[in-house]
């Protein structure tokens, strides 16, 4: 699967970026990130090693480290001989499954203060990477791009789908703010968001408000009004966040 050209950044480009401190980690993270927040979908092959190990400035051993460390936990294979790679193989949970788990244990969301916290974050954010996005001078790909983006919200089979979609949208929003900062802050909070929504029960009628809350963003977006998308954002996280501590606490 291409990805998308949005200004010479497609979305892997813009949200993988030089690997700092423990480099073998640091890339095991960004690269379960990406995969997890559906920039490589199911089925989709990573980038060449050469171009891989050059976004992410580690060397190709670091890099086949990280990918076999990715191999092990389920989220690629590889596959040898020519037109071989590595595919994604990662199917995400669905939505409502997988409960909060005990406390202390790793599928335990976050609740009370790190809940809110999350929220706080993503609330300053998302709205900001919205309104910036809104003052760019979009080309006619990069609005094509983000219209197709909203659009397969809407039209997503199932409800885990339908998180990757949404996900791959904020992000979308965000690459086109061009912010390099900011693209990597709601990656952060888009992946803390995902962790709380897979604990919390799928509701048809808040998936319907997040679609028009979505395709408000997108219009203001696309109008070059960046209060607008601003505030359509802050209106869309509010009404995620109410959900959320309504349910995690």
């Amino acid at each position: 699967m291409t990805p998308e050209p949005v200004g010479g950044a497609p979305l892997p480009a813009a949200v993988l970026r030089p690997a700092v401190g423990n480099a073998f980690e640091t890339t095991v993270e960004q690269l379960a990130t990406a995969i997890r927040l559906g920039v490589f979908l199911d089925g989709d092959l990573l980038p060449p090693e050469r171009e891989l190990s050059e976004r992410l400035g580690v060397s190709r051993n670091t890099l086949r480290e990280a990918i076999a460390a990715l191999r092990d936990g389920g989220l690629v294979a590889t596959r040898r001989g020519r037109g071989g790679g590595t595919a994604v193989t990662y199917h995400p949970p669905v939505p409502g499954t997988v409960g909060p788990g005990p406390p202390g244990s790793a599928a335990a969301p976050r609740h009370g203060a790190t809940l809110r916290d999350a929220l706080d974050f993503r609330r300053v954010v998302e709205p900001g990477a919205a309104g910036l996005a809104a003052t760019r001078e979009l080309s006619g790909d990069q609005r094509a791009w983000l219209v197709a983006s909203a659009r397969a919200t809407t039209e997503a089979p199932d409800t885990a789908a339908h998180r990757l979609a949404d996900s791959r949208l904020h992000l979308a929003i965000a690459t086109l703010s061009g912010s390099p900062m900011l693209i990597e802050a709601v990656t952060r909070a888009q992946s803390a968001l995902g962790e709380m929504l897979a604990a919390i029960p799928v509701f048809a009628v808040n998936i319907t408000h997040s679609n028009a809350q979505h395709d408000a963003v997108v219009t203001a977006v696309l109008a070059g009004d960046p209060e607008r998308a601003r505030s359509a954002m802050e209106e869309h996280c509010d009404a995620t966040a109410a959900l959320l501590r309504g349910l995690l606490g």
